[in-house]
């Protein structure tokens, strides 16, 4: 695409761009030749260039020298290969992962359609992160090495990085973060790494770092950290909203199939190069029409998991395959309820629903809330249950009013529509509202306690 005029332009080196009617560049890397170019998707068909004439700027290819790209830390296609159908493409990628891993078959198709929507992440604005969680030798880096090699220009690091590389790295591919070890001491707001997958599943969320240049002024940068992100850890985040994104495969102990190889073979680098090759064609026939299906979203679901999975439902075109991909879907929902009602959170909301389903007046005393859950759960928790540590849950972990009344703090009857949404989303069901003829079998979750004295003033 070079011409005389072309010499006057600003050269910027580029890993891929999208532009005006769906014209698409992308970086290519041929591991034989050492030589890294564009392939460039214009009208319907794709060419390869060494370089992209841009208005006032001409685009290179990143070097085939870059340390991240010749020592295999970020993986490329070499050229756009036909894959035939969508059927056919989702054959090879189920059949790649039964050479090299076992995955129980319902976040098998979560993964597949996860591959699937790392090519097509920038189509939206939110997406959920893969986490594989379990204790050494379970497999979890295998299944790191696999899945992230077939994805969109994957990123391999480890808890060993250090951070400023993955900063820069991430802002300068915008693929799919692979994090092994994934296990941080601070694993809250505090730690570095933490930020980048805080702030990675929603667009427009950059994170800000100081960089001092040349003059040794201070000069904020933004960094684009939103994609795709697989990660491995041994235990969850103190975090409930950085857990909140993840669909998790737990990786228990277990015999691997006789035909799953202990090593990668030298073919596996092939096979996963060959895949990344139809998988950047796919890319390019369904980046310009791929959008978020709002017709998707499950009623039954939490906001949060209708907004992680809808790209997922977006990208599975199989009606098949998207009721397992609901199957996990429900099992995420009902193990979210099942975690919440294990919090101290869950256990005052009980005793709360409980007194307000059976008093008359017009206020409960916190004071009888800890009484009630000293009775019920004394033993369940190491400190002692005070009216003080009671009022604290319910204003600052379940923002329930309470004020000041004769002397004593009280929960006003005023509070029930707000006491009754808290329950059904924490799995309590003793309001008769919430109740009616539902049997406690029938929902799974947990019932009313036995019921205490009427203790409202």
């Amino acid at each position: 695409m070079e011409n005389s005029s072309d010499n006057a332009k600003k050269i910027v080196p580029a890993v891929s761009r999208v532009l005006r009617g769906g014209v698409c560049v992308e970086l290519l890397y041929d591991p034989e030749k050492r030589q890294t170019a564009f392939a460039v998707w214009i009208d319907g068909s794709y060419t390869i260039e060494h370089d992209v004439a841009l208005g006032d700027e001409r685009l290179v290819p990143f070097s085939a020298e870059n340390n991240l790209i010749k020592n295999k830390a970020v993986l490329l296609p070499s050229a756009p290969e036909e894959y035939g159908s969508e059927d056919a493409l989702l054959a090879d990628l189920e059949a790649y992962f039964h050479r090299y891993l076992y995955l129980t078959p319902a976040f098998e198709t979560v993964a597949i359609h996860y591959v699937l929507l790392s090519w097509l992440y920038d189509a939206f604005n939110e997406l959920p992160y893969l986490r594989f969680r379990g204790d050494f030798g379970t497999g979890k880096t295998r299944a790191l090495l696999v899945i992230g090699s077939v994805c969109y220009k994957p990123f391999f690091a480890s808890g060993a990085s250090t951070v400023s590389p993955i900063f820069h790295t991430l802002d300068a591919f915008q693929g799919t973060l692979v994090f092994d070890e994934a296990d941080f001491r601070f694993s809250d707001e505090k730690a570095e790494i933490v930020k980048i997958l805080n702030n990675g599943n929603v667009r427009g969320m950059p994170v800000l770092r100081t960089i001092m240049n040349r003059q040794k002024e201070f000069n904020p940068q933004a960094f684009q950290v939103f994609g795709p992100k697989i990660v491995a850890t041994r235990q969850s985040y103190n975090d409930k909203g950085l857990e909140s994104r993840f669909i998790t495969e737990e990786m228990a102990p277990r015999r691997m199939p006789g035909d799953i190889p202990l090593n990668l073979p030298d073919t596996f680098e092939h096979e996963a190069t060959a895949l990344r090759n139809k998988l950047l064609l796919y890319r390019f026939h369904q980046k310009s029409s791929v959008r978020l299906d709002p017709s998707h979203i499950d009623p039954t679901l939490e906001p949060r998991l209708n907004q992680i999975l809808l790209p997922l439902f977006s990208v599975a075109s199989d009606p098949v395959r998207r009721l397992e991909l609901r199957a996990v879907a429900a099992q995420a929902q009902s193990n979210l309820v099942a975690e919440r009602g294990l919090n101290i959170e869950a256990h005052v909301l009980e005793v709360l629903a409980d007194l307000m389903d059976k008093s008359d007046r017009a206020v409960i005393p916190i004071a009888n809330i800890a009484s009630q859950m000293s009775e019920r759960f004394d033993l369940d928790f190491e400190r002692p249950i005070t009216n003080r540590w009671i009022g604290s849950v319910l204003r600052k972990r379940l923002n329930i009013h309470t004020y000041k009344s004769h002397g004593v703090y009280v929960v006003p009857m005023s509070e029930r529509p707000s006491v009754e949404m808290l329950c059904s989303r924490y799995g309590i069901y003793t309001f008769g509202e919430l109740g009616g003829d539902i049997e406690q079998g029938d929902l799974g979750m947990a019932g009313t306690s036995e019921q205490g004295p009427d203790v409202a003033p």
